[in-house]
């Protein structure tokens, strides 16, 4: 699996988010992601690690689901 980088992201359909940290889950010992979006409520998610890197389709064209873009929120505040 390739590497992910704690950081901004774009996700395909255009939002970014941060990755706050990498986690494993308590009960499967899956390594997750836990990121948080970087508009509206800034909330707060976790996906399997695994889907991360993932490419998927749509309209024909294939897309990375998450682009690393940088190392922080570029100065949000915290919340």
């Amino acid at each position: 699996m390739e590497e992910i980088k704690l950081g901004r992201y774009r996700h395909f359909k255009g939002n970014e988010y941060e990755v706050l940290y990498l986690a494993t889950h308590s009960e499967t010992r899956e390594p997750m992601v836990v990121y948080r979006a970087l508009y509206g409520e800034f909330g707060v998610w976790v996906r399997p690690a695994s889907m991360w890197n993932e490419t998927v389709e749509r309209d024909g064209k294939t897309y990375r689901r998450f682009t690393y873009i940088g190392k922080d929120s570029g100065g949000e505040e915290n919340r």
